[in-house]
């Protein structure tokens, strides 16, 4: 069966940016959940396990009709997870890096001006869902909203970083205040993994 990964970071790594309670429910409840319910609907289906978790959206048609629509909410419950938590960490060397950052600084006109669109998407996001940069499939890059747990992979879109907007993500710590916790994660948010992707996809 499929295990969750293992955080990059201790819980209390991103204090007090993302605290240590919001970050254990959410790995340890949220995640899991999505986890448990996955593998249960895999083996229901007598799956054997032969791909990589990430490559189980592209074989989607091993599985009937009635059940892809769960078992690709429930993938992208964890996949967006794995992709949150490893879009923020406590290191100090955290910014864009080679083409990724000269790509946005050319498409954005600064880094600055990246992270205040980016901060806007995440504000116009309605209901739950995630705020992405992502590699489109014409090569272009492109901050999106994606409602609950969709993923880009289904809009032929490579994902490079995400913000997590469900109220889980930030409510035991910021209450109403999105705002807030949306300047908190851009402090704390990690390009080194999103810089590795792209400036390998664009060699």
């Amino acid at each position: 069966m499929y295990k969750l990964k293992p955080l990059p970071y201790l819980y209390q790594d991103l204090e007090p940016y993302i605290d240590t309670h919001t970050i254990g429910l959410h790995y340890h409840k949220h995640q899991q959940n999505y986890l448990n319910k996955l593998n249960e609907l895999l083996l229901k289906n007598n799956y054997d396990y032969r791909y990589k978790l990430e490559e189980l959206f592209y074989h989607l048609d091993l599985f009937p009709l009635d059940d892809r629509k769960n078992i690709l909410y429930n993938l992208g419950g964890v996949l967006n997870h794995d992709l949150y938590f490893n879009s923020m960490s406590p290191r100090q060397d955290r910014e864009p890096k080679g083409k990724l950052l000269e790509d946005l600084k050319k498409k954005y006109g600064s880094l600055a001006n990246f992270f205040g669109k980016f901060k806007e998407m995440t504000m116009s996001l309605k209901g739950s869902g995630y705020t992405f940069l992502v590699v489109t499939s014409n090569g272009n890059l492109d901050i999106i909203n994606l409602s609950n747990q969709e993923l880009p992979q289904s809009y032929g879109f490579i994902p490079l970083l995400n913000m997590d907007m469900w109220e889980h993500a930030y409510y035991l710590n910021y209450k109403n205040e999105k705002e807030k916790y949306i300047d908190n994660f851009l402090i704390v948010a990690d390009f080194t993994e999103a810089s590795q992707i792209y400036n390998m996809i664009m060699r």
